[in-house]
């Protein structure tokens, strides 16, 4: 039988008297990645027993509004591109890329 590998990430959220997040860093052995300084983080997990999506958000106190703005942009086109990869559904993931744009477009992120 083969040797099951095990991967771990890390997540360390530093809190201030009010259990704000203040800083969030992140550690991936695997990739290189340690201890990495991040602004925001949108996890999601699936509860396949429950059907259900376990999420959890996290930003920072100086996580500015305008970073916000394309951090969601950018996330929600990484979604279009994973939901076309899980399901090869195109006409869907086209159906969510039409909605990026027009986010962009109402943020005004594009010009």
């Amino acid at each position: 039988m083969a040797k099951l590998h095990t991967s771990k990430i890390t997540l360390t959220v530093s809190l201030d008297e009010n259990q704000v997040p203040e800083k969030l860093k992140w550690s991936a052995e695997d990739g290189g990645i340690n201890s990495k300084e991040a602004k925001a983080m949108l996890l999601s997990v699936w509860d396949s027993k429950n059907k259900e999506s376990l999420k959890i958000d996290l930003w920072t106190k100086d996580m500015p509004v305008d970073e916000m703005r394309i951090f969601f942009h950018q996330t929600l086109v990484s979604l279009s591109d994973t939901f076309l990869k899980a399901t090869h559904d195109e006409k869907m993931s086209a159906t969510m890329k039409d909605f990026c744009d027009y986010f962009a477009e109402k943020l005004e992120l594009k010009g």
